[in-house]
Protein backbone atom coordinates (compact mmCIF):
# COMPACT_ATOMS: atom_id res chain seq x y z
CA UNK A 1 0.00 0.00 0.00
CA UNK A 2 1.56 3.59 -0.72
CA UNK A 3 0.38 6.61 1.03
CA UNK A 4 -1.30 9.92 -0.51
CA UNK A 5 1.56 11.81 -1.84
CA UNK A 6 3.20 8.90 -3.59
CA UNK A 7 0.15 8.43 -5.53
CA UNK A 8 -0.50 11.71 -6.19
CA UNK A 9 2.81 12.13 -7.43
CA UNK A 10 3.27 9.43 -9.80
CA UNK A 11 0.38 10.39 -11.26
CA UNK A 12 1.46 13.79 -11.78
CA UNK A 13 5.29 12.84 -13.02
CA UNK A 14 4.02 10.46 -15.52
CA UNK A 15 1.64 13.23 -16.64
CA UNK A 16 4.31 15.50 -17.34
CA UNK A 17 6.07 12.02 -19.57
CA UNK A 18 8.64 11.85 -16.69
CA UNK A 19 10.77 8.31 -16.97
CA UNK A 20 9.43 5.05 -15.43
CA UNK A 21 13.37 4.58 -13.90
CA UNK A 22 12.73 8.02 -12.67
CA UNK A 23 10.02 8.18 -10.71
CA UNK A 24 10.94 4.67 -8.84
CA UNK A 25 13.79 5.97 -7.56
CA UNK A 26 12.27 9.04 -6.58
CA UNK A 27 9.65 7.51 -4.70
CA UNK A 28 11.60 3.96 -3.87
CA UNK A 29 8.44 1.63 -5.14
CA UNK A 30 9.26 -0.95 -8.49
CA UNK A 31 7.99 -0.91 -11.73
CA UNK A 32 4.50 -2.95 -11.15
CA UNK A 33 3.37 -0.65 -7.96
CA UNK A 34 4.04 2.50 -10.42
CA UNK A 35 1.84 0.27 -12.69
CA UNK A 36 -0.69 -0.56 -10.60
CA UNK A 37 -1.22 3.07 -9.35
CA UNK A 38 -1.56 4.10 -13.31
CA UNK A 39 -3.76 1.61 -13.54
CA UNK A 40 -6.40 2.43 -11.00
CA UNK A 41 -5.88 6.13 -11.75
CA UNK A 42 -7.41 5.26 -15.37
CA UNK A 43 -10.08 3.23 -13.83
CA UNK A 44 -11.56 5.52 -11.45
CA UNK A 45 -11.77 8.22 -14.27
CA UNK A 46 -11.40 11.36 -12.04
CA UNK A 47 -9.03 14.31 -12.77
CA UNK A 48 -5.92 14.75 -11.02
CA UNK A 49 -7.06 18.09 -9.73
CA UNK A 50 -10.33 16.81 -8.19
CA UNK A 51 -8.07 13.82 -6.23
CA UNK A 52 -6.26 16.89 -4.93
CA UNK A 53 -8.89 18.27 -3.31
CA UNK A 54 -10.24 15.07 -1.41
CA UNK A 55 -9.12 13.77 1.81
CA UNK A 56 -6.08 11.95 1.40
CA UNK A 57 -7.40 8.55 2.91
CA UNK A 58 -10.36 8.61 0.56
CA UNK A 59 -7.57 8.93 -2.29
CA UNK A 60 -5.99 5.98 -0.53
CA UNK A 61 -9.05 3.65 -0.07
CA UNK A 62 -9.66 4.31 -3.33
CA UNK A 63 -6.33 2.86 -4.78
CA UNK A 64 -6.08 0.42 -1.87
CA UNK A 65 -9.24 -0.84 -1.26
CA UNK A 66 -9.31 -2.11 2.70
CA UNK A 67 -10.88 -5.64 0.97
CA UNK A 68 -7.77 -5.62 -1.30
CA UNK A 69 -5.36 -5.76 1.77
CA UNK A 70 -6.73 -8.86 3.68
CA UNK A 71 -5.31 -11.79 2.82
CA UNK A 72 -7.96 -14.36 1.60
CA UNK A 73 -6.78 -17.32 4.24
CA UNK A 74 -6.47 -15.58 7.00
CA UNK A 75 -10.20 -13.82 8.55
CA UNK A 76 -9.90 -9.94 9.32
CA UNK A 77 -9.67 -9.59 13.01
CA UNK A 78 -12.75 -8.42 15.47
CA UNK A 79 -11.61 -5.39 15.90
CA UNK A 80 -14.79 -4.29 17.43
CA UNK A 81 -14.11 -7.27 19.82
CA UNK A 82 -10.28 -6.09 20.77
CA UNK A 83 -11.46 -2.24 21.04
CA UNK A 84 -14.05 -2.97 23.62
CA UNK A 85 -11.56 -5.25 25.79
CA UNK A 86 -8.78 -2.05 25.59
CA UNK A 87 -11.03 0.72 26.18
CA UNK A 88 -12.88 -1.30 29.03
CA UNK A 89 -13.47 0.33 32.29
CA UNK A 90 -10.28 -0.49 34.56
CA UNK A 91 -8.56 -2.32 31.33
CA UNK A 92 -5.19 -3.30 31.70
CA UNK A 93 -4.51 -4.80 28.20
CA UNK A 94 -2.40 -2.81 25.49
CA UNK A 95 -2.47 -3.07 21.75
CA UNK A 96 0.69 -5.64 22.12
CA UNK A 97 -0.95 -7.87 24.36
CA UNK A 98 -3.98 -7.93 22.18
CA UNK A 99 -1.78 -9.11 19.12
CA UNK A 100 -0.16 -11.92 21.25
CA UNK A 101 -3.52 -12.97 21.45
CA UNK A 102 -4.51 -12.84 18.16
CA UNK A 103 -1.47 -14.58 17.15
CA UNK A 104 -2.06 -17.23 19.53
CA UNK A 105 -5.23 -17.97 18.20
CA UNK A 106 -4.03 -17.59 14.44
CA UNK A 107 -0.41 -18.31 14.16
CA UNK A 108 0.03 -17.63 10.27
CA UNK A 109 -2.28 -14.12 11.02
CA UNK A 110 -1.19 -10.91 10.67
CA UNK A 111 2.41 -9.59 11.44
CA UNK A 112 2.11 -6.76 14.43
CA UNK A 113 2.69 -3.97 11.97
CA UNK A 114 0.07 -5.55 9.32
CA UNK A 115 -2.38 -5.67 12.78
CA UNK A 116 -1.75 -2.37 14.16
CA UNK A 117 -2.28 -0.51 11.08
CA UNK A 118 -5.86 -2.59 10.40
CA UNK A 119 -6.79 -1.77 13.84
CA UNK A 120 -5.44 2.20 13.26
CA UNK A 121 -7.48 2.23 10.30
CA UNK A 122 -10.92 0.66 12.14
CA UNK A 123 -10.64 3.34 15.23
CA UNK A 124 -10.35 6.20 12.37
CA UNK A 125 -13.36 4.78 10.42
CA UNK A 126 -15.63 3.91 13.69
CA UNK A 127 -14.32 6.39 16.61
CA UNK A 128 -13.07 9.72 14.44
CA UNK A 129 -9.60 9.02 14.48
CA UNK A 130 -7.01 9.66 17.92
CA UNK A 131 -6.44 12.38 19.98
CA UNK A 132 -3.32 14.36 18.82
CA UNK A 133 -0.36 14.45 21.17
CA UNK A 134 2.58 16.65 21.83
CA UNK A 135 6.16 14.86 21.07
CA UNK A 136 8.70 14.77 24.09
CA UNK A 137 12.27 14.93 23.72
CA UNK A 138 14.02 12.85 26.09
CA UNK A 139 17.26 13.95 27.11
CA UNK A 140 19.84 11.67 28.59
CA UNK A 141 19.61 11.03 32.22
CA UNK A 142 17.63 14.28 32.92
CA UNK A 143 14.11 12.56 34.53
CA UNK A 144 12.87 9.82 36.70
CA UNK A 145 9.65 9.02 36.55
CA UNK A 146 7.62 7.64 39.92
CA UNK A 147 4.21 5.99 40.31
CA UNK A 148 2.41 3.37 41.88
CA UNK A 149 0.70 0.62 39.69
CA UNK A 150 -3.43 0.30 39.85
CA UNK A 151 -3.28 -2.71 39.75
CA UNK A 152 -3.07 -4.29 43.56
CA UNK A 153 -2.81 -8.03 43.35
CA UNK A 154 -3.08 -10.19 46.17
CA UNK A 155 -0.09 -11.97 45.58
CA UNK A 156 1.17 -12.89 49.02
CA UNK A 157 -0.27 -15.97 51.09
CA UNK A 158 -0.07 -16.26 54.58
CA UNK A 159 1.22 -19.82 55.58
CA UNK A 160 -0.91 -20.26 58.97
CA UNK A 161 -4.45 -18.73 58.31
CA UNK A 162 -4.16 -19.24 53.93
CA UNK A 163 -5.23 -15.79 53.74
CA UNK A 164 -4.08 -13.80 50.64
CA UNK A 165 -2.92 -10.05 51.10
CA UNK A 166 -2.67 -7.13 49.05
CA UNK A 167 0.31 -5.84 47.45
CA UNK A 168 1.17 -2.67 46.21
CA UNK A 169 3.48 -2.31 43.26
CA UNK A 170 5.80 0.70 43.15
CA UNK A 171 7.44 1.39 40.09
CA UNK A 172 10.06 4.18 38.45
CA UNK A 173 11.26 4.44 34.96
CA UNK A 174 14.46 6.34 33.15
CA UNK A 175 15.22 8.88 30.92
CA UNK A 176 16.07 8.04 26.88
CA UNK A 177 16.19 3.94 28.03
CA UNK A 178 13.16 3.96 29.69
CA UNK A 179 15.25 1.35 31.95
CA UNK A 180 12.10 0.34 34.73
CA UNK A 181 12.40 -0.86 38.26
CA UNK A 182 9.48 -2.51 40.60
CA UNK A 183 9.43 -3.42 43.63
CA UNK A 184 6.40 -4.56 46.16
CA UNK A 185 5.37 -2.91 49.25
CA UNK A 186 1.82 -3.91 51.64
CA UNK A 187 0.98 -0.41 51.42
CA UNK A 188 1.25 3.31 49.61
CA UNK A 189 2.36 4.86 52.89
CA UNK A 190 4.70 7.53 53.20
CA UNK A 191 7.97 5.25 53.88
CA UNK A 192 6.85 2.43 51.37
CA UNK A 193 7.27 5.57 48.72
CA UNK A 194 10.00 7.06 50.15
CA UNK A 195 12.00 3.28 50.44
CA UNK A 196 11.14 2.87 47.00
CA UNK A 197 12.58 5.75 45.77
CA UNK A 198 15.82 5.53 47.30
CA UNK A 199 16.31 1.55 46.18
CA UNK A 200 15.09 2.81 42.83
CA UNK A 201 18.20 5.44 42.82
CA UNK A 202 20.28 2.85 43.80
CA UNK A 203 19.47 0.76 41.20
CA UNK A 204 19.96 2.96 38.54
CA UNK A 205 23.28 3.75 40.43
CA UNK A 206 23.27 7.52 39.89
CA UNK A 207 21.07 10.72 40.27
CA UNK A 208 18.78 12.22 37.68
CA UNK A 209 18.23 15.97 37.46
CA UNK A 210 14.88 15.27 38.38
CA UNK A 211 12.36 13.48 39.90
CA UNK A 212 8.67 13.28 38.57
CA UNK A 213 6.53 11.38 40.84
CA UNK A 214 2.86 10.97 40.56
CA UNK A 215 0.68 13.95 42.20
CA UNK A 216 -0.31 11.75 45.16
CA UNK A 217 -0.04 12.82 48.49
CA UNK A 218 2.87 10.71 49.84
CA UNK A 219 4.67 13.05 47.69
CA UNK A 220 3.27 16.32 46.97
CA UNK A 221 0.86 18.03 49.50
CA UNK A 222 -0.43 20.62 47.14
CA UNK A 223 -0.42 21.25 42.91
CA UNK A 224 -2.00 23.54 41.57
CA UNK A 225 -1.59 26.09 38.59
CA UNK A 226 -0.07 28.55 40.97
CA UNK A 227 1.39 26.76 43.79
CA UNK A 228 3.23 23.42 44.46
CA UNK A 229 4.25 22.27 48.00
CA UNK A 230 5.68 19.00 48.39
CA UNK A 231 5.49 16.51 51.34
CA UNK A 232 8.41 17.65 54.01
CA UNK A 233 10.03 14.48 53.56
CA UNK A 234 10.51 14.78 49.94
CA UNK A 235 11.95 18.09 50.59
CA UNK A 236 14.40 16.54 52.48
CA UNK A 237 15.19 13.99 49.81
CA UNK A 238 15.70 16.39 47.16
CA UNK A 239 18.14 17.92 49.30
CA UNK A 240 20.45 14.50 50.20
CA UNK A 241 20.61 13.76 46.45
CA UNK A 242 20.81 17.27 45.06
CA UNK A 243 18.13 16.76 42.95
CA UNK A 244 14.75 18.44 41.78
CA UNK A 245 11.38 17.24 42.23
CA UNK A 246 9.08 18.02 39.83
CA UNK A 247 5.62 16.82 39.20
CA UNK A 248 3.75 16.55 36.39
CA UNK A 249 0.82 19.27 35.79
CA UNK A 250 -2.22 18.52 38.76
CA UNK A 251 -4.93 16.02 37.03
CA UNK A 252 -2.73 15.77 33.71
CA UNK A 253 -1.80 11.92 33.57
CA UNK A 254 -0.69 12.83 29.79
CA UNK A 255 1.83 15.17 31.55
CA UNK A 256 4.11 11.95 32.43
CA UNK A 257 3.09 9.49 29.59
CA UNK A 258 6.40 7.73 30.24
CA UNK A 259 5.70 6.03 33.45
CA UNK A 260 2.02 5.63 32.61
CA UNK A 261 2.73 3.62 29.59
CA UNK A 262 5.25 1.57 31.24
CA UNK A 263 3.01 1.11 34.50
CA UNK A 264 0.45 -0.65 31.69
CA UNK A 265 3.21 -2.39 30.66
CA UNK A 266 4.60 -3.96 33.80
CA UNK A 267 0.64 -4.57 34.90
CA UNK A 268 0.36 -6.56 31.63
CA UNK A 269 4.37 -8.24 31.73
CA UNK A 270 5.11 -8.32 35.27
CA UNK A 271 1.95 -8.82 37.64
CA UNK A 272 0.24 -11.08 35.25
CA UNK A 273 3.39 -13.38 35.37
CA UNK A 274 3.54 -12.86 38.82
CA UNK A 275 0.09 -14.22 39.62
CA UNK A 276 1.42 -17.88 38.10
CA UNK A 277 3.35 -18.56 41.34
CA UNK A 278 2.62 -18.08 45.38
CA UNK A 279 4.55 -16.48 47.70
CA UNK A 280 4.89 -16.31 51.40
CA UNK A 281 7.18 -13.36 52.23
CA UNK A 282 7.47 -9.62 51.53
CA UNK A 283 11.17 -10.84 50.62
CA UNK A 284 10.57 -13.90 47.95
CA UNK A 285 8.21 -11.54 45.88
CA UNK A 286 10.23 -8.82 45.28
CA UNK A 287 13.15 -11.55 44.19
CA UNK A 288 10.93 -12.81 42.12
CA UNK A 289 9.89 -9.28 40.86
CA UNK A 290 13.88 -8.25 40.50
CA UNK A 291 14.09 -11.48 38.27
CA UNK A 292 11.59 -10.28 35.81
CA UNK A 293 12.45 -6.90 35.72
CA UNK A 294 16.09 -7.96 34.78
CA UNK A 295 14.36 -10.23 31.97
CA UNK A 296 12.42 -6.93 30.75
CA UNK A 297 15.20 -4.34 30.62
CA UNK A 298 17.55 -6.85 28.43
CA UNK A 299 14.43 -7.68 25.83
CA UNK A 300 15.07 -6.19 22.50
CA UNK A 301 13.02 -2.90 22.11
CA UNK A 302 9.83 -3.62 19.75
CA UNK A 303 11.06 -0.72 17.25
CA UNK A 304 14.71 0.36 17.90
CA UNK A 305 17.90 -1.92 17.88
CA UNK A 306 19.62 -2.51 21.56
CA UNK A 307 17.41 -3.43 24.44
CA UNK A 308 16.84 -0.88 27.66
CA UNK A 309 20.18 -1.67 29.41
CA UNK A 310 22.29 -1.23 26.97
CA UNK A 311 20.25 2.36 26.13
CA UNK A 312 20.61 2.74 29.70
CA UNK A 313 24.58 2.19 29.69
CA UNK A 314 25.20 4.34 26.75
CA UNK A 315 22.61 7.31 26.71
CA UNK A 316 21.11 7.76 30.38
CA UNK A 317 24.73 6.57 32.90
CA UNK A 318 26.95 8.66 31.70
CA UNK A 319 24.57 11.85 32.29
CA UNK A 320 23.71 11.32 35.58
CA UNK A 321 25.17 12.68 38.63
CA UNK A 322 27.27 10.07 40.92
CA UNK A 323 25.33 8.70 44.37
CA UNK A 324 26.43 10.87 47.53
CA UNK A 325 28.24 9.01 50.60
CA UNK A 326 26.19 6.89 52.36
CA UNK A 327 22.68 6.13 51.84
CA UNK A 328 19.51 8.45 52.86
CA UNK A 329 17.86 7.76 56.11
CA UNK A 330 14.76 8.17 56.61
CA UNK A 331 13.29 9.92 59.57
CA UNK A 332 9.61 9.67 61.51
CA UNK A 333 7.64 12.77 60.85
CA UNK A 334 4.99 14.60 63.39
CA UNK A 335 3.40 17.40 62.15
CA UNK A 336 2.30 19.41 65.38
CA UNK A 337 -0.43 22.13 64.43
CA UNK A 338 0.11 24.86 67.17
CA UNK A 339 3.42 24.74 69.52
CA UNK A 340 2.42 24.43 72.85
CA UNK A 341 2.53 27.65 75.47
CA UNK A 342 4.94 25.89 76.67
CA UNK A 343 7.32 26.03 73.64
CA UNK A 344 8.56 22.02 73.92
CA UNK A 345 6.86 19.60 71.32
CA UNK A 346 6.55 15.96 72.55
CA UNK A 347 8.41 12.28 71.14
CA UNK A 348 8.78 9.27 72.91
CA UNK A 349 7.84 10.56 76.04
CA UNK A 350 10.39 13.62 76.39
CA UNK A 351 9.76 17.32 75.22
CA UNK A 352 12.17 18.99 72.89
CA UNK A 353 11.98 23.12 73.13
CA UNK A 354 11.96 26.02 70.17
CA UNK A 355 12.59 29.15 70.92
CA UNK A 356 9.85 30.93 72.64
CA UNK A 357 8.50 32.80 70.19
CA UNK A 358 7.16 30.44 67.73
CA UNK A 359 4.26 29.69 69.89
CA UNK A 360 1.51 29.17 68.32
CA UNK A 361 2.56 28.23 65.14
CA UNK A 362 2.82 24.87 63.19
CA UNK A 363 5.97 22.83 63.14
CA UNK A 364 7.69 19.54 62.00
CA UNK A 365 9.41 17.67 64.16
CA UNK A 366 12.17 15.21 62.71
CA UNK A 367 13.38 11.92 64.66
CA UNK A 368 16.46 9.78 63.72
CA UNK A 369 18.02 7.70 65.92
CA UNK A 370 20.27 10.35 67.20
CA UNK A 371 18.84 13.58 66.77
CA UNK A 372 15.51 15.36 67.14
CA UNK A 373 15.39 18.32 64.19
CA UNK A 374 12.25 20.90 64.54
CA UNK A 375 11.06 23.35 61.11
CA UNK A 376 9.03 25.47 60.77
CA UNK A 377 5.79 25.11 58.35
CA UNK A 378 8.40 25.60 55.28
CA UNK A 379 10.50 23.25 56.50
CA UNK A 380 12.99 25.51 57.35
CA UNK A 381 15.38 24.26 60.05
CA UNK A 382 14.67 25.90 63.70
CA UNK A 383 16.84 23.86 65.84
CA UNK A 384 18.29 20.45 66.40
CA UNK A 385 18.60 18.86 69.78
CA UNK A 386 20.17 15.26 70.78
CA UNK A 387 17.66 12.45 71.53
CA UNK A 388 16.79 11.17 74.47
CA UNK A 389 16.52 7.73 75.54
CA UNK A 390 17.25 8.11 79.56
CA UNK A 391 13.85 8.43 81.66
CA UNK A 392 14.98 11.87 83.01
CA UNK A 393 14.93 14.35 82.36
CA UNK A 394 11.72 14.40 80.52
CA UNK A 395 12.08 18.18 79.08
CA UNK A 396 15.10 19.21 77.11
CA UNK A 397 15.27 23.07 77.21
CA UNK A 398 17.57 25.06 75.46
CA UNK A 399 18.29 28.01 77.58
CA UNK A 400 18.42 30.35 74.54
CA UNK A 401 14.91 29.06 73.61
CA UNK A 402 13.41 30.33 77.06
CA UNK A 403 12.14 33.14 78.05
CA UNK A 404 14.26 36.01 79.70
CA UNK A 405 11.90 35.48 83.24
CA UNK A 406 12.00 31.98 82.59
CA UNK A 407 15.72 31.60 82.03
CA UNK A 408 15.87 33.92 85.79
CA UNK A 409 14.20 31.57 87.34
CA UNK A 410 15.61 28.58 85.94
CA UNK A 411 19.38 29.64 86.63
CA UNK A 412 17.73 30.66 90.39
CA UNK A 413 16.22 27.11 91.05
CA UNK A 414 19.64 25.17 89.86
CA UNK A 415 21.95 27.04 91.67
CA UNK A 416 23.06 26.50 95.86
CA UNK A 417 24.32 28.72 98.52
CA UNK A 418 28.12 27.85 97.86
CA UNK A 419 26.94 29.42 94.14
CA UNK A 420 25.55 33.15 95.79
CA UNK A 421 28.52 33.29 98.05
CA UNK A 422 30.93 33.04 95.56
CA UNK A 423 29.04 35.50 93.26
CA UNK A 424 28.88 38.18 96.36
CA UNK A 425 32.27 37.96 97.01
CA UNK A 426 33.67 39.10 93.77
CA UNK A 427 32.26 42.93 95.12
CA UNK A 428 33.59 42.42 98.75
CA UNK A 429 33.52 41.55 102.37
CA UNK A 430 30.05 43.18 103.52
CA UNK A 431 28.98 41.91 100.15
CA UNK A 432 29.44 38.34 100.96
CA UNK A 433 28.81 38.99 104.82
CA UNK A 434 25.08 40.27 103.17
CA UNK A 435 24.58 36.98 100.88
CA UNK A 436 24.95 34.81 104.28
CA UNK A 437 23.52 36.51 106.72
CA UNK A 438 20.35 36.75 104.05
CA UNK A 439 20.96 32.95 103.47
CA UNK A 440 21.19 32.04 107.42
CA UNK A 441 17.90 34.02 107.95
CA UNK A 442 15.77 31.76 106.51
CA UNK A 443 14.40 27.95 107.84
CA UNK A 444 15.77 26.61 105.18
CA UNK A 445 18.77 28.12 102.65
CA UNK A 446 16.71 27.21 99.03
CA UNK A 447 14.55 29.37 100.61
CA UNK A 448 16.65 32.99 100.23
CA UNK A 449 17.84 32.08 96.81
CA UNK A 450 15.60 34.36 95.39
CA UNK A 451 16.41 37.53 97.60
CA UNK A 452 19.77 36.40 96.61
CA UNK A 453 19.67 36.15 93.06
CA UNK A 454 17.38 39.08 93.42
CA UNK A 455 20.21 41.72 94.89
CA UNK A 456 22.79 40.17 92.87
CA UNK A 457 21.33 40.61 89.17
CA UNK A 458 19.98 44.37 91.07
CA UNK A 459 24.46 44.80 91.28
CA UNK A 460 24.99 44.59 87.50
CA UNK A 461 26.39 47.94 86.34
CA UNK A 462 27.11 49.21 89.58
CA UNK A 463 30.69 50.08 90.50
CA UNK A 464 31.82 47.36 93.15
CA UNK A 465 32.42 50.40 95.99
CA UNK A 466 28.71 51.46 95.63
CA UNK A 467 27.81 48.02 95.87
CA UNK A 468 29.89 47.49 98.93
CA UNK A 469 29.22 51.15 100.66
CA UNK A 470 25.00 50.08 100.38
CA UNK A 471 26.50 46.06 101.62
CA UNK A 472 28.28 47.65 104.33
CA UNK A 473 24.96 49.88 105.84
CA UNK A 474 22.75 47.02 105.24
CA UNK A 475 25.21 44.72 107.80
CA UNK A 476 25.93 47.80 110.31
CA UNK A 477 22.16 48.45 110.74
CA UNK A 478 21.30 44.70 110.74
CA UNK A 479 19.13 45.00 107.80
CA UNK A 480 19.96 42.53 105.46
CA UNK A 481 17.24 42.20 103.19
CA UNK A 482 16.11 42.42 99.30
CA UNK A 483 13.93 44.86 100.08
CA UNK A 484 16.48 47.33 102.50
CA UNK A 485 19.25 46.54 100.40
CA UNK A 486 17.02 48.12 97.00
CA UNK A 487 16.29 51.16 99.05
CA UNK A 488 20.16 51.82 100.15
CA UNK A 489 21.44 51.44 96.71
CA UNK A 490 19.11 53.52 94.93
CA UNK A 491 20.46 56.14 97.94
CA UNK A 492 24.10 55.53 97.56
CA UNK A 493 23.81 55.15 93.75
CA UNK A 494 21.87 58.55 93.45
CA UNK A 495 24.27 60.56 96.02
CA UNK A 496 26.89 59.07 94.25
CA UNK A 497 25.60 60.89 90.95
CA UNK A 498 24.97 64.28 92.47
CA UNK A 499 28.07 64.27 94.73
CA UNK A 500 26.24 65.02 98.25
CA UNK A 501 27.41 61.85 99.67
CA UNK A 502 31.06 62.22 99.65
CA UNK A 503 33.48 59.48 98.07
CA UNK A 504 32.02 55.85 98.61
CA UNK A 505 34.49 53.66 100.85
CA UNK A 506 36.52 51.58 98.72
CA UNK A 507 36.74 47.93 99.79
CA UNK A 508 40.15 46.69 101.80
CA UNK A 509 43.10 45.11 99.80
CA UNK A 510 46.52 44.71 100.19
CA UNK A 511 46.91 45.90 96.31
CA UNK A 512 45.40 49.32 97.28
CA UNK A 513 48.03 51.88 97.76
CA UNK A 514 45.87 54.93 99.00
CA UNK A 515 46.68 58.53 98.69
CA UNK A 516 49.24 57.93 101.99
CA UNK A 517 51.98 55.80 99.37
CA UNK A 518 52.81 58.71 97.63
CA UNK A 519 53.35 61.42 99.93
Amino acid sequence: MQNYTTILGVIELRGRKCPYDAIQKRYSIGSSTLQLIMKRYAETGIPLEDLKSMEPSKVEEMFYPPQNLRRDDIPMPDFQKYYDRLMGKGSKVNMYFLWIEYKEEHPNGYQQTQFYEHFRRFIEKNYGGRDVSMPVERIPGEKMFIDWAGDQPELIVDTHTGETHKVHIFTTTLGVSSMVFAEAFMDEKLPSFIQGTVDAIQFYGGVPKYLVPDNCKTAVTKHSKDELILNTAYQDLEDFYDTIITPPPARKPKGKPTVEGHVRYLETHLIKKLKEDVYTSLESLNEAIQRIIADINQRRYQKLPGTRLEAYEKYDRPHMKPLPGGKYAACDYKYVLKIPDNYHLEYDGHYYSVLYTYRGQPAILKATFSEIRICDRNNRLLCTHRRSYTDFPRYITEDSHMKPSHLYYKDVNRKDGAYYRRWASAYGEFTAELIDTVLRSARHEEQAFNSCAGILHMCKGVPHGLVEEASRKCVETNTCRYSYFKKILAKVTSDHKTGSGGAATLPKHSNLRGKDFYS
